[in-house]
């Protein structure tokens, strides 16, 4: 769904969307929906200087590969949203310094914004930064390659004295 200043300019858009997986693409071959994404808001044009608010709310469940031993993870979403954006600026040769209000500020280009895109950004932005199936989670052995977590390898990994190190290179 496209909102359009045109359209925000007779009033606020109201939306509700449901976005089946495969509907937008994370760019990250680990991030999958695994579910319909539900997503229900409004959004306006605020001022005169073309800002657009877009408030809401989405749910949906995301699937992910654990950042340790790379069995498949659920992650449900259920979040609220309240965000701004700006037109683009036009360029400039002069550095410009963002203070802390221009940095929770997005932006937007032409005539509105895709609410998929928006959709995306907000997911991302809630998804863990360590995606891991459990805070126990023992991950891959380096050794054999098994999963810590199903099967207890007892391979033993010899760490080298690092203070020698300088000798091999001889």
């Amino acid at each position: 769904m496209f909102l359009s200043i045109k359209e925000m300019q007779r009033g606020a858009v109201r939306f509700k969307e449901v976005f089946q997986p495969g509907a937008i693409e994370f760019l990250d071959e680990q991030i999958q929906q695994a579910g319909p994404l539900q997503a229900d808001g409004t959004a306006e044009l605020v001022a005169s200087i073309m800002e657009i608010r877009v408030r809401g709310h989405l749910a949906v469940r995301i699937e992910s590969e654990c950042d340790r031993c790379l069995e498949a993870v659920d992650f449900p979403i259920d979040t609220g949203f309240d965000l701004l954006y700006r037109p683009t600026p036009a360029p400039s040769e002069e550095e410009v310094e963002i203070d802390d209000a221009g940095s929770d500020i997005g932006f937007y280009r032409g005539d509105g914004l895709e609410l998929a895109d928006v959709l995306r950004e907000q997911i991302l932005l809630t998804l863990p930064m360590q995606r891991i199936c459990r805070q126990d989670c023992k991950g891959i052995c380096p050794v054999c390659g098994q999963n810590r977590n199903q099967v207890d390898c007892r391979c033993h990994q010899e760490l080298p004295d690092d203070r020698w190190s300088g000798l091999r290179n001889l």
